[in-house]
């Protein structure tokens, strides 16, 4: 009880001990889930059907990660390349979209709401997936290359409007003295406004940082090559092949009572959000702190 010490108001205690009990609660039941998906993940296809999810596991068995890693040299890869996509456009993402915000946010700026409005008209219309796809095959011959993975996730509006809050609280003095001290623009933007920006950098780089990692579309779409397939596609292909193979099976009489189709699906997403899960408390207190943003002026 050290951290009641001090605290004699017999209101005040019972406060902080419903308000612990009740984040518990709650903590319990946002981690409850990820419980049953772990246990389900080791359980047989046969304990799923019949007796359904579990806090432990159901007959215990590795038969989905044994499939999932039947080809480890091919999960390594497919690890290999999403964490290739994921930092290269995370970084070259925050990169772009900071250094749009920091010139949109710029009063000297004078045609800064007409792009503004441009950035927010693509919002509400856009080409079209037809379109898209003919212009990054055809004019921007990205076929079955990594750019066609990473350029599209590079730039947002929604990250945009977000960062352009964090860059519009930086005092302008700060700049305005950098100017007199003979800096320019760029090295303004690298070694003034960069800096200050860690909880924006981390909140926004959270965000494109999950949406490249769970992308699959995109490698539908544009990679034909397995050796350049992300961990979220192999994953998909992986599920598609063994759902195929279930279905053509039973259509022939064949019972597929056993083929873990259930527990593969879990298992991929135990594989699947395992390093997210591990990345997150190291950028918890920025991300926190980031989202926040505007609820508080202090």
């Amino acid at each position: 009880m050290r951290y009641f010490r001090g605290r004699n108001s017999f209101s005040t205690v019972v406060f902080h001990v419903s308000g612990v009990f009740i984040i518990t609660i709650i903590a319990l039941a946002c981690l409850f889930p990820f419980v049953l998906l772990i246990s389900g993940s080791f359980s047989s296809e046969h304990a799923i059907r019949f007796y359904g999810y579990s806090v432990l596991p159901r007959e215990f068995t590795t038969e989905a990660y044994s499939m999932v890693f039947k080809n480890p040299v091919r999960i390594v890869r497919a690890y290999g390349v999403s964490v290739f996509i994921t930092a290269a456009g995370t970084f070259g993402g925050l990169f772009l979209v900071t250094m749009t915000a920091y010139v949109i946010s710029r009063k000297s700026f004078r045609y800064r709401n007409m792009f503004s409005f441009f950035f927010y008209l693509t919002t509400l219309f856009n080409g079209g997936m037809v379109c898209t796809y003919i212009f990054y095959i055809r004019y921007l011959h990205l076929k079955d290359s990594f750019l066609a993975l990473i350029l599209p996730g590079m730039f947002n509006v929604f990250y945009l409007l977000i960062m352009r809050s964090f860059v519009s609280a930086i005092p302008h003095a700060l700049i305005e003295s950098a100017k007199i001290d003979g800096a320019g623009e760029f090295p303004i933007f690298i070694r003034i406004i960069l800096p200050l920006l860690p909880s924006g950098l981390a909140t926004i780089g959270l965000f494109m940082a999950l949406g490249y990692w769970n992308d699959w579309y995109n490698a539908m779409l544009y990679i034909n090559s397995q050796d350049k397939y992300p961990l979220q596609y192999m994953l998909y292909d992986i599920l598609m092949r063994v759902q195929a193979m279930s279905q053509i099976a039973s259509q022939v009489g064949i019972r597929v009572e056993n083929v873990p189709t259930n527990a593969l699906k879990l298992a991929m997403a135990v594989v699947a959000t395992g390093p997210v899960v591990l990345l997150y408390p190291f950028i918890q207190k920025y991300f926190i702190k980031g989202v926040t943003i505007g609820s508080v002026k202090g």
